[in-house]
């Protein structure tokens, strides 16, 4: 949420200590521009923010605009790809005249070679409630020539949508609420539905976890996988009627080897007892 400040005193568009002009980089087929961190307003200590040369706040926000803004959070940082980070609220100075932040990005760790600066946001998410649809395509477009490669709206109030901004029509394309983003900073295909419906949001996250290969996915995984296995052999001994002490069952239960639980089945078909059943193998 944004609103134009006129009774503070102008910011100058020069970068931070560099007395008379600004410091500029410049970029591969994007010009020159100054560092993303030669920032023309103090962050983390005001929240003035500079669009094409005017002074904005940005205001703490309400719901719905907050709820969405916490939701994109935590379903944008379970997709992002190995190598890359999600970020809220990064300011970046995206033009000489322009220093303000998305809701939501995804950068490269770590720091750009070519500029000695973080890495400029390759993905951006902007949350667009009392800020006009005219406010957002500007600060879309800004990012746009700075070289973010993608820019997402998310509109929470009327007719609930996703859309990305075009570069060629200079406006917002809407995104199916069925379609997923696909991207290379993405390890998963973020849903445009989770984004949406809250009721989407953890199973996106699940699913986003699982295709990357969570360790703690993995380590759950295995657990369930244990755990029925666990279950397979108590019921193979008590179909055949061979009885099970409370410390056994819960031996078979605690056991998460998947291979000795394997054992375990095969022997409980044939066992006349527990205690062969879970007899140690001499090695």
């Amino acid at each position: 949420m944004m609103t134009v400040d006129e009774k503070r005193a102008a910011y100058s568009v020069r970068a931070p200590g560099s007395p008379g002009k600004s410091i500029a980089l410049r970029l591969p087929g994007h010009g020159a521009f100054p560092g993303v961190d030669d920032h023309l307003v103090e962050p983390e200590v005001t929240r003035d923010e500079i669009i094409n040369g005017r002074r904005v706040v940005a205001s703490p926000a309400e719901q719905p605009h907050a709820t969405q803004h916490s939701r994109l959070d935590y379903v944008l940082q379970a997709h992002v790809s190995p190598g890359y980070e999600a970020a809220s609220d990064l300011i970046t100075r995206h033009a000489v005249d322009s220093d303000f932040a998305s809701d939501a990005c995804v950068c490269k760790e770590g720091i750009d070679p070519e500029t000695g600066r973080r890495y400029l946001e390759e993905i951006a998410f902007e949350v667009v409630s009392t800020q006009t649809e005219k406010r957002a395509a500007e600060k879309a477009a800004v990012m746009q020539r700075r070289g973010v490669r993608r820019i997402f709206g998310i509109w929470v109030k009327g007719r609930r949508r996703v859309c990305e901004w075009s570069a060629e029509d200079r406006n917002w394309r809407p995104l199916d609420a069925g379609s997923r983003i696909e991207d290379p900073c993405l390890g998963a295909p973020l849903p445009v539905a989770a984004l949406l419906d809250a009721a989407l949001v953890h199973r996106a996250v699940v699913e986003a976890l699982v295709a990357q290969g969570s360790p703690e996915i993995q380590k759950l995984q295995a657990q369930a996988q244990a755990q029925a296995q666990a279950q397979a052999v108590l019921k193979v001994l008590e179909a055949r009627g061979v009885m099970v002490s409370e410390t056994q069952r819960q031996e078979i239960l605690g056991c998460l080897d998947l291979d000795r639980l394997d054992v375990w089945i095969r022997r409980a078909a044939l066992a006349a007892s527990a205690e062969e059943v879970l007899a140690r193998v001499a090695p």
